[in-house]
């Protein structure tokens, strides 16, 4: 029993303190503080980074969009960009970012977990944080993040797999909203820590606050935390069965978006089955759990794909980037929030795997000849081929990639 609570929240229940605050204990990536580096790539990436926090939004296009040109820049940074390569992102980034736009009215000390969840606020949520940042922590924006994002019965840090909701539309006479679980807050907030920034921390803030959604019930709420009928210490032996478990069959019609609040909404008890099927919190090496479960970040998105097709998923592809996140933060964050960020990432991965119909995972897809390609050849279609300027490409390209435990055969390097 004691292992099984040991990552439910400490709300309503009682258990040792040493059994909530399981350890991941992974060493920390190398930080990149640009902020009072005085050479020429660290400063240009500084001064666009700052560029980008005051002239744009961090969600646009009638809020639906979310602005990716920290997770551009810092990841062409980190593949080595140059200063006029980090010019030329920003450049053709900005041109689909729109300016900031006033909220209805200010939040306060007293009022703002109120607001959690309205994209209308992004710009009075940014100025809120911003404001405690200056006013009570004197510019020490880690403090900042420890206040608003890890304190409460309900901390902030349990919703950052939240995304975007688009407007509902009417399908066959029945109200369809979209909700885009691709959790852009976690990812933001690993860039944060990675490039010792203050504004992109200010940014993650922000859309924990208005992509908060109904997830993160999951992880403030023991109940949801039960005994599977299965179990597995693999989360990739657990998509296999879960490809093949024909209770999934038929659910949805097509893949996307459109199928993430009706999982939810219909299916939940199955996909809960799975979310605690996996053995993370009662192993004696969860390290070694989580190092499994970037690598099965990495199989889903590059053993779903067809040798020669290139059809790598986009929804698909925030299950690696988020697992990225959750590498970062892990050695950074309190260990009582070690399982339930791993967790959370989970239920990500699961959600998005059924969203997309449980594509096949198969090792085969992935070619054993290489023909001579490594990591050169990554780092130079990520910063010289003509996606370059796409965010995700570039994301997807970086140094993330090993930091999963991939080799550069698993990556399917040619191409994009």
């Amino acid at each position: 029993m004691a292992s099984l609570l040991s990552y439910v929240p400490l709300v309503g229940r009682l258990v040792a303190p040493r059994e909530e605050s399981q350890a991941i204990d992974i060493p920390p990536v190398e930080v990149h503080s640009v902020e009072a580096n005085p050479d020429k790539r660290p400063r240009t990436l500084k001064h666009l980074l700052k560029a980008n926090h005051v002239n744009h939004s961090i969600i646009y296009h009638n809020l639906q969009f979310d602005n990716h040109m920290p997770h551009a820049l810092c990841s062409a940074y980190h593949l080595g960009a140059e200063s006029q390569q980090l010019y030329h992102i920003y450049d053709e980034e900005a041109k689909s970012l729109e300016p900031w736009k006033d909220s209805p009215s200010e939040v306060t000390e007293d009022d703002w977990r109120d607001y959690l969840g309205d994209k209308r606020y992004q710009r009075a949520f940014v100025d809120f944080f911003e404001d405690a940042l200056a006013m009570n922590y004197a510019y020490n924006w880690k403090k900042v993040i420890e206040k608003y994002m890890l304190e409460g019965d309900e901390p902030l840090i349990n919703g950052l797999i939240g995304g975007r909701t688009l407007p509902s539309y009417t399908h066959q006479y029945q109200s369809i909203r979209l909700t885009q679980l691709v959790g852009h807050p976690l990812i933001h907030l690993g860039y944060a820590y990675e490039f010792d920034s203050r504004e992109i921390a200010m940014e993650a803030l922000g859309l924990a606050a208005t992509q908060y959604n109904f997830l993160h019930k999951y992880l403030d709420d023991p109940s949801y935390t039960r005994k599977a009928p299965f179990s597995s210490s693999s989360p990739l032996e657990l998509l296999n069965k879960l490809a093949s478990d024909d209770r999934f069959d038929g659910l949805f019609k097509a893949p996307g978006f459109a199928n993430i609040e009706p999982l939810f909404q219909k299916h939940e008890p199955l996909i809960l089955e799975y979310w605690n099927a996996w053995d993370l919190p009662s192993s004696a090496d969860p390290a070694q759990l989580f190092r499994e479960s970037q690598e099965a970040a990495v199989a889903l998105l590059v053993a779903t794909v067809r040798p020669g097709t290139h059809a790598y998923n986009f929804f698909i592809v925030h299950v690696l980037t988020t697992s990225h996140a959750v590498r970062i933060l892990l050695p950074l964050l309190p260990a009582k929030f070690h399982i339930s960020l791993v967790r959370q990432w989970w239920l990500l991965a699961l959600a998005v795997y059924i969203a997309e119909l449980r594509p096949k995972i198969d090792p085969d897809y992935v070619p054993g000849d290489l023909k001579g390609k490594g990591w050169k050849h990554v780092e130079y279609q990520a910063l010289n081929s003509e996606w370059r300027t796409d965010a995700h490409y570039v994301k997807g390209k970086s140094g993330k990639w090993m930091r999963c435990g991939a080799s550069a055969n698993d990556m399917q390097l040619s191409g994009r």
